[in-house]
């Protein structure tokens, strides 16, 4: 079935196909507890739910709390969902996997905060608004042998996720990638983008990345 989306939530596009084919690789025994970080309309949430995970997925929009706790209802899923910026629901917990699809197109207005839909893809100027905190913040959340998997595009800076993470401690890899062509964010931002020369003259995809970070056991 496919999620009900409400207007102003993230529709599931391929970052969050790509996220679910990596989560679906890893080897997780029922009743593993898993966080869906920035849930929208739940998708990723439900998968993890229908493997017989315990899931608890958080969203700092009401819209979507509303949207993935319908979806879930009409799943007939169990799933907890919470409202709040980023782990602040989750403080005191600790998890087995750690999902994240958060926004990460950078913005030429690097707006701190950005409101109402572009809060599900703008992330200021370099990208990195939330996924910085993700990075810093994530890891005390992992259990021993707990996963981090995180969604990002390659304009965003892969290789500072994986820099903050192994210097928390964390394995960290580049496991997936995939080239997509522009979505209409992208399009109206690419005169910019190779301003910046993020973009190339002649590019005319994104690439997008997932990155797996592990806690030692």
């Amino acid at each position: 079935m496919n999620p009900l989306v409400p207007p102003g939530v993230y529709t599931p596009q391929e970052d969050t196909d790509l996220l679910a084919e990596a989560l679906s690789e890893e080897p997780l025994p029922p009743g593993a507890e898993l966080l869906d970080v920035g849930t929208g309309s739940g998708a990723l949430a439900l998968q993890a739910a229908r493997h017989g995970l315990r899931v608890t997925a958080v969203d700092v929009s009401r819209r979507a709390v509303w949207a993935a706790r319908i979806n879930a209802r009409l799943s007939g899923l169990r799933v907890r969902i919470l409202r709040g910026n980023l782990f602040d629901p989750v403080r005191d917990q600790t998890f087995d996997v750690i999902l994240a699809n958060p926004p990460y197109v950078p913005a030429p207005d690097g707006n701190p905060e950005p409101r109402g839909t572009a809060r599900a893809w703008d992330a200021g100027h370099d990208g990195r608004l939330v996924l910085d905190r993700i990075c810093r913040e994530a890891p005390a959340l992992l259990r021993p042998g707990g996963v981090l998997l995180i969604v990002h595009s390659a304009l965003s800076g892969p290789e500072r996720t994986l820099t903050l993470l192994r210097a928390a401690g964390l394995k960290a890899s580049m496991t997936r990638r995939r080239r997509i062509a522009f979505g209409p964010v992208l399009r109206e931002r690419q005169g910019w983008l190779r301003e910046r020369g993020l973009l190339s003259a002649t590019e005319d995809k994104e690439e997008l990345v997932v990155v797996r970070a592990e806690l030692p056991v």
